[in-house]
C-alpha cells in the first residue's frame, strides 16, 4: 500500500492528546474542517471516532476510533468511503497523542497518531497497532479556509491554503474475513479422501474468507499453496500418506499481514467452482436464470461474479444433467427406436443430410394419438411452428386437433434444421402417410393455417380435398400493424364470427364508415379462406389454431432444451394430458362434454321465447319477435341461422324445433361432442421412455449388433447467432407483404410522416 497521509494544520506546535487510556476519552469533543468537512473527535457510549471528511463529490471520512469490542481494524466501506482506524484497548499507550502541526513548507501538514513509535502504528502479529502506510489525503487549496480552535465541546479545524491533490482513498472491495466457519477451518492433521478434495476445501476456504491463494506446487504426492498477496506469510501444505490416496495437511501458517482482496470477483472462483455451488438449485430448478445464480453467489459467498461465468456454470451442470447438444443429436436413431418401442404403433424418424450425416429432420407422432384423432376427433387440424432456441438452429413444427371438449390434442411433431417450404410439404407428407396408414377411408380435413406457400403446397399436393383456411390470429395481427385502431379490429373479428353473408357484409360497412382503406385492405383477402359465412369446411366455431398460446406456458421452456430433452418434455406432458383427461371424463354424468352441455342449456333458454311452426315431420318453421323467421330442418339437422350446421351443436331455433315434438336434444348433437367419444379419444396411454443408460439393455443382442451399424446423426451446421433470440414472431405473410405508402404533411413527400420529417423548409 501507498503512504497515506493527512496533511493539515495551521501552526506548527498545535496538538491534541487523545488521553492516556481507553477511559480517559471523557466526554464528546469535536474537530470540524470548515466549509461544511469537519473534523469530528467524540466519544459516545461504545465508540470514540475521530472523523475527517470532505464533501466535494464524494464523503471520505477518517475514522480513529476505539469501539465497544476493542477490536482493531483498518478498512474502507464501499459506500460511505470511511477510513477507520480503530485504537485496541489492551494496547493503547499512556503516551499516544495525535499531533496537528505545520511544517515549514505551506502545503505538506501532517496528522501524527503516536504510539510506541510518533511516526506509525503497526499491526503485528500481537495485535499491535500500526500504520506505517497512511494514505495520503489532500485538500484543495483553492479553498480559502481558516485554522481555528475552540476549547469548547467542538474543536474546529478549518482549512487554509491545503494541498491541492484530492481526496483519494484506494477502495478495499473484500475485506478478509477474522472469523472463519468451523466448515471452513483447516486444520493440520485434516484428512482428505483424495488431492481433488484437498484442494477443493482449501479453496473453499479462500473464497469463504476473502483472500485468494498461489499454488506452489502441486503434484500426485504434493500440494503447497500460499496466500496470492505479496509479503502475506499464510502458506498451507498437504501430502500423501503413504499406501493410500488419502491427503493430510502436514504444515499450515495461518496468520495473515494481508487486509484481503482489493477487486471484485475472486481467482478461485471458476466455472468448476460456480456449477458445484448452485448444482443443487438447478436440478430442482432448470429454469434457474444465470442473473439469480450471481445474486445467490453475491449473498451467500460476498463475491461479485461476471455474468458469463454464471451462464458457463449453469451450462456445465445442465450438460451434465440432460446431456449435451451435440449427444442429443447423436442419439436420435436409438432414441426413435425406443419411442416406437415403448409405444407399439408410433411412428418416429429421423433423416440426415446424406453427404454429412448432419441432422435435417425428425417426426414423431405417438400411437395414442393417432388413435384418438382418427377414431374420435373432429376432422379439423391447425398448423404451426415454434423457432427453437437452443445452441443450434432449428423448427418445431406441430400438428394438432381438437377433441370434444374444445381442447388442443397434439397430433404430430416435426424438428427441422430450418424453416423452408421445403420442409413443409415434407412434414405434410408424413401426416398424409400417418392418415392413410390408419384409415380406412381418408377423411376431408378441415386445415387451419398462416397458409405460407410451403403450407399451401403441402395442402394442396398431399390433400387435395381439404378445406384450407387462414387462421384468423395470423390475419388479426397483420390487420393490427396496417390499421391499429381498436375498434377495427374488434369489427375484423365480428366479420369474421358472422353466420351468413348479410350479417358479414354489415360489419364490413362499419369498418368502411370508420376506414375506408381497412375495407379495400380486407376485401383484397378471398373471405372464403377466413369468414365462417364464406368458408365451405367445417371449423366448429375454431377461428384459430392458437397452437402456441394455448402451449405457451411449457413449449417454449421445453424448445430451449436438446432435442432429445425437448421431445421428452413434449412425450411427458402428453402422457400428463392423457391420463389426467381421461380421469377428469370419469367423473362427468353428462351425456355431452362440458362445453357441448353448457351450449345446449343456453339455447334451451333462449329457446323458451320462440313460436314454433310445424310444417312436416322435419321441417319447423321458428318465428322470434326480434330475430324474425327461421326455418329448422331436424332430418337433415340445419337451420337458417347456420349455426347448428357450423358448431355441431343445436341452435336455439332447433332446441324449439326439437322440444316441440319432444324430441331429445342430446341426441341431434355431433358425435365428437358426447361424453363416449371423448373418453374414446384419450382410451390409449402414452407410456415412458426409460431412460438412456437402460437403452443398450432393453434392446436384444441382435438389435444391439444392428445398432452399431446405425448412421451417426451429427448436428446442423447452422449455430444460433450471438445475442438475445427475437421473443415476437416474424409472421409469414409479413415477408412479402407491400408496406402501405406514407405522406409527409409537411414536405408533402412519401415514405416519412412530419414527426420525423428533416426537409429545410
Amino acid at each position: 500500500m501507498a503512504n497515506h497521509e493527512l496533511v493539515l494544520g495551521h501552526g506548527q506546535d498545535a496538538e491534541l492528546a487523545l488521553g492516556q487510556n481507553h477511559h480517559d476519552f471523557g466526554q464528546d469533543h469535536g474537530l470540524g474542517l470548515g466549509h461544511g468537512h469537519e473534523l469530528d473527535l467524540g466519544s459516545h457510549h461504545h465508540d470514540h471516532d475521530l472523523v475527517l471528511g470532505q464533501s466535494h463529490e464524494h464523503d471520505h471520512d477518517l475514522v480513529l476510533g476505539q469501539s465497544h469490542d476493542h477490536d482493531l481494524g483498518l478498512g474502507h466501506h464501499d459506500e460511505d468511503h470511511q477510513l477507520v482506524l480503530g485504537h485496541d484497548h489492551h494496547h493503547h499507550h499512556h503516551g499516544g497523542e495525535l499531533a496537528l502541526r505545520q511544517g515549514h513548507e505551506e502545503d505538506s501538514r501532517a496528522l501524527d497518531v503516536q504510539g510506541h513509535h510518533h511516526d506509525e502504528l503497526e499491526l503485528s502479529d500481537s495485535h499491535e497497532l500500526t500504520l506505517a502506510e497512511t494514505h495520503h489525503l489532500g485538500v484543495d487549496e483553492t479553498l480559502d479556509d481558516q485554522l481555528s480552535l475552540e476549547q469548547a465541546h467542538e474543536l474546529a479545524l478549518h482549512p487554509h491554503d491545503l494541498s491541492q491533490a484530492p481526496l483519494a482513498v484506494a477502495p478495499v472491495v473484500q475485506s478478509r474475513t477474522m472469523v472463519v466457519s468451523p466448515e471452513f477451518q483447516l486444520a493440520v492433521g485434516q484428512e482428505f479422501p483424495d488431492v481433488m478434495s484437498c484442494r477443493r476445501a482449501i479453496r473453499n476456504t479462500a473464497i469463504a474468507c476473502h483472500f485468494e491463494i498461489q499454488t506452489v506446487k502441486s503434484d500426485k504426492t504434493r500440494f503447497t499453496a500460499k496466500c496470492a498477496a505479496e509479503g502475506c506469510p499464510w502458506r498451507i501444505h498437504a501430502a500423501k500418506l503413504p499406501g493410500m490416496p488419502t491427503f493430510s495437511i502436514r504444515t499450515i501458517h495461518d496468520n495473515h499481514s494481508c487486509v484481503g482482496i482489493n477487486h471484485l470477483g475472486h481467482q478461485q472462483a471458476s466455472v468448476q467452482w460456480v456449477a458445484t455451488t448452485v448444482e443443487e438449485r438447478l436440478r430442482e430448478n432448470p429454469q434457474c436464470k444465470p442473473k439469480e445464480i450471481l445474486e445467490e453467489i453475491h449473498k451467500a459467498h460476498g463475491i461479485t461474479l461476471s455474468y458469463k461465468q454464471a451462464w458457463r456454470g449453469k451450462e456445465r451442470i445442465m450438460a451434465a444433467v440432460r446431456g449435451s447438444f451435440e449427444e442429443g443429436y447423436r442419439l436420435l436413431p436409438e432414441y426413435c427406436k425406443q419411442v416406437e418401442r415403448a409405444n407399439p404403433g408410433s411412428i418416429a424418424r429421423v433423416y440426415g443430410n446424406p453427404d454429412d450425416n448432419c441432422f435435417r429432420r425428425l417426426f414423431i407422432s405417438f400411437n395414442a394419438s393417432i388413435f384418438g384423432f382418427v377414431n374420435a376427433c373432429r376432422p379439423l387440424i391447425g398448423l404451426d411452428r415454434v423457432l427453437l432456441k437452443n445452441k443450434y438452429l432449428g423448427t418445431l413444427f406441430l400438428a394438432t386437433g381438437f377433441d370434444g371438449d374444445g381442447a388442443l390434442f397434439p397430433l404430430a411433431f416435426g424438428v427441422v434444421d430450418e424453416e423452408t417450404d421445403e420442409n413443409w410439404v415434407w412434414f405434410l407428407s408424413e401426416l398424409h402417410e400417418l392418415l392413410e396408414k390408419n384409415t380406412e377411408n381418408m377423411p376431408r380435413l378441415t386445415i387451419l393455417s398462416d397458409r405460407r406457400k410451403g403450407i399451401t403446397d403441402g395442402v394442396e399436393f398431399n390433400f387435395p380435398t381439404a378445406f384450407h383456411g387462414y387462421c384468423m390470429r395470423h390475419v388479426s395481427e397483420t390487420f393490427k400493424k396496417e390499421f391499429s385502431h381498436p375498434q377495427l379490429v374488434n369489427l375484423l373479428w365480428e366479420a369474421a364470427h358472422a353466420l351468413t353473408v348479410i350479417e358479414f357484409e354489415t360489419k364490413l360497412l362499419e369498418i368502411e364508415d370508420t376506414s375506408p382503406e381497412a375495407v379495400v385492405w380486407i376485401r383484397h383477402l378471398p373471405p372464403r379462406l377466413w369468414a365462417t359465412a364464406y368458408f365451405e369446411g367445417t371449423r366448429y366455431g375454431h377461428l384459430t389454431a392458437n397452437i402456441t398460446e394455448s402451449l405457451n406456458s411449457w413449449i417454449l421452456d421445453a424448445s430451449s432444451l436438446p432435442i432429445i430433452q425437448m421431445m421428452e418434455c413434449i412425450r411427458r406432458q402428453l402422457m400428463t394430458w392423457f391420463n389426467e383427461r381421461r380421469e377428469a371424463s370419469m367423473q362427468w354424468a353428462t351425456i355431452l362434454v362440458p362445453t357441448a352441455e353448457r351450449r345446449v342449456q343456453e339455447a334451451i333458454e333462449r329457446a323458451r321465447g320462440y313460436q314454433v311452426a310445424r310444417a312436416n315431420e322435419a321441417e319447423f318453421e321458428v318465428i322470434s319477435a326480434h330475430e324474425g323467421t327461421n326455418i329448422v330442418d331436424i332430418r337433415n339437422r340445419c337451420c337458417l341461422c347456420r349455426g347448428w350446421q357450423l358448431y355441431g351443436v343445436p341452435c336455439a331455433h332447433g332446441v324449439a324445433a326439437l322440444l316441440s315434438c319432444r324430441q331429445n336434444v342430446h341426441r341431434y348433437t355431433e358425435s365428437c361432442f358426447t361424453v363416449a367419444t371423448y373418453r374414446k379419444t384419450y382410451s390409449q396411454t402414452i407410456h415412458p421412455i426409460p431412460d438412456r443408460t437402460l437403452w443398450n439393455e432393453t434392446a436384444g443382442q441382435g438389435q444391439a449388433e444392428e445398432d452399431k451399424m446405425e448412421m451417426i446423426i451429427m448436428p446442423p451446421k447452422s449455430l444460433r447467432p450471438p445475442g438475445r433470440p427475437r421473443k415476437k414472431r416474424v409472421r409469414a405473410e409479413d415477408r412479402g407483404r407491400i408496406k402501405r405508402v406514407v405522406h409527409c404533411s409537411r414536405c408533402n413527400q412519401t415514405g416519412h410522416f412530419r414527426t420525423t420529417c428533416a426537409a429545410p423548409i
